[in-house]
């Protein structure tokens, strides 16, 4: 390969077909390209706030990836592509911290099932992004990294859990991203930062190697700027892993091309597309003025007609189960405490703390979730065995019975996705705290179904607003075509202001 100039690349709003054109063409190496980005993290986190820890081999991984490229060409899918990690996902050569002081030190001995995928892909771990601490909360607020920002709007929240991989990702800090969801982590982030994220279907994803917050919602997917870049990390993070039994699930549910395969300009034509009317609008008065969440709807009513222009049938509207039976099925509070327990277990002797509950008596947790989990009663319920506990066996039953609804819903109206905002509410200034209340998550983390968040444009005032389509159960391949089909057609996607290219 030619020597290269880092110069001659710039890696704003690249892609990872742009990437491996460039490798190809000898216009970049992974090392110059990695350069590049640590540049752009330099230069612009001191404000962002978005990045907890950089990788120190992540320009060594990178050389060697290029000498492997001079003799075999490309390794695998995302052969050089700089990745962001959430930084609750295990690195065996970084700390893995949940955003904690209390874990600032804590290196497990093996990578994440995905991350081993992410690397065995050729994937360069660049760094690892700020979370809200624990992943308890939709801030993304931190004792180990203090509070990150909105890429668009600096004074305002990215939304959270996944918001440092969100924020870092739309300021292109990185050229891919992962984020974890347990109820809206990569879904309400990427729709507050001009992004696109999925949550895949329970089981398609292993969970292996990341600090959990409910077994039974937790799941892994990727943070990205396209459509297409997700579906290539989906490609390499989905798979069964023996480590994780419920991915047994997601055995033969992969299509054989990939899901790049899905990726058809003309996926909207024919399609049917529900609106669910009922997650429009502000759900509590007292969360926002009224004026904020008209703000979303205008831009969401004009994505309905954008998808409609581009050959969908929009059903509207399309009744769901309503926000009131969706609380009856929260099981955070009995699977927290059990769950971090076990991964704290699972750390052996390396482990800072023993429990949850010994993390909390230290007092290293940042103040806004520390006065949550005081408040609150996860440390109130037997986390030896919840399982015991009538009112947590009542909410999965619950939780069983809102899948079966849904599906037969959308079964019965013939519909290829469900349609509503991630959140009725734009982004909130700083030091307010985005109400959990205006967050359309549950249903997604309820059923398990799987869901996509793509950009459908901004208010009047410049605040990013996604849209989100729900599908059935393994229905990720429609997905891809649906969101894929909106985005080319529309191309809502544009950089933040004020992180431009780096001399």
């Amino acid at each position: 390969m030619p020597t290269t100039d880092a110069d001659s690349f710039d890696p704003t709003e690249t892609t990872v077909d742009e990437i491996h054109a460039a490798i190809e063409a000898g216009d970049v190496t992974a090392e110059s390209l990695v350069d590049r980005y640590l540049a752009r993290i330099d230069e612009y986190d001191d404000e962002l706030r978005a990045i907890l820890t950089v990788n120190p081999d992540a320009r060594g991984r990178a050389r060697r990836l290029d000498s492997r490229f001079e003799t075999n060409g490309f390794v695998g899918p995302l052969h050089g592509v700089p990745v962001v990690l959430k930084d609750n996902q295990d690195t065996h050569d970084m700390p893995t911290t949940a955003g904690s002081r209390a874990l600032a030190e804590s290196v497990p001995e093996a990578d994440a099932f995905i991350v081993e995928r992410l690397r065995d892909a050729g994937g360069v771990i660049l760094a690892k992004a700020n979370l809200q601490e624990f992943s308890y909360g939709v801030d993304t607020i931190s004792s180990l990294g203090g509070e990150t920002r909105n890429a668009y709007a600096l004074d305002r929240r990215p939304s959270g859990s996944s918001g440092g991989t969100a924020a870092a990702i739309a300021a292109n800090l990185g050229a891919v991203g992962t984020g974890t969801d347990t109820c809206s982590s990569v879904r309400s982030p990427p729709a507050f930062n001009n992004l696109v994220g999925l949550r895949p279907t329970r089981g398609l994803v292993s969970r292996t190697g990341i600090v959990p917050l409910s077994e039974t919602q937790d799941t892994a997917g990727p943070i990205t700027r396209t459509v297409a870049d997700a579906a290539r990390m989906l490609d390499v993070v989905s798979g069964y892993d023996p480590a994780d039994p419920v991915t047994a699930r997601g055995a033969g549910n992969v299509p054989e091309g990939g899901y790049v395969s899905h990726l058809d300009e003309d996926g909207l034509e024919g399609a049917r597309i529900g609106v669910v009317r009922e997650f429009f609008g502000l759900q509590d008065e007292e969360s926002a003025p009224e004026a904020a969440a008209e703000r979303v709807t205008g831009v969401v009513e004009t994505a309905l007609d954008e998808m409609e222009a581009a050959g969908a049938t929009i059903v509207d509207p399309v009744e769901v189960v309503d926000a009131d039976v969706l609380a009856t099925a929260r099981v955070i509070r009995y699977e927290f405490e059990r769950d971090v327990n076990r991964y704290l277990e699972g750390l052996g002797d390396a482990a800072p703390y023993r429990t949850l509950g010994d993390i909390v008596e230290s007092g290293l947790v940042a103040e806004a979730v520390q006065s949550r989990l005081t408040a609150g009663d996860v440390l109130d319920v037997d986390a030896e065995a919840p399982d015991e506990e009538r009112g947590y066996l009542r909410r999965l039953e619950r939780r069983r019975e809102i899948a079966v609804d849904t599906a037969r819903r959308m079964v019965e109206r013939d519909l290829d996705a469900l349609l509503y905002p991630p959140s009725t509410i734009p982004p909130v200034e700083i030091p307010e705290n985005q109400p959990f209340e205006e967050l359309s998550c549950e249903l997604a983390a309820h059923t398990g179904f799987p869901a996509i968040v793509v950009q459908a444009g901004f208010t009047e005032d410049g605040l990013p607003v996604g849209v989100e389509l729900l599908g059935r159960a393994f229905s990720e391949p429609r997905l891809f075509e649906l969101a894929y089909s909106y985005e080319r057609a529309t191309r809502h996607r544009r950089p933040p202001e004020g992180f431009g290219a780096v001399d």
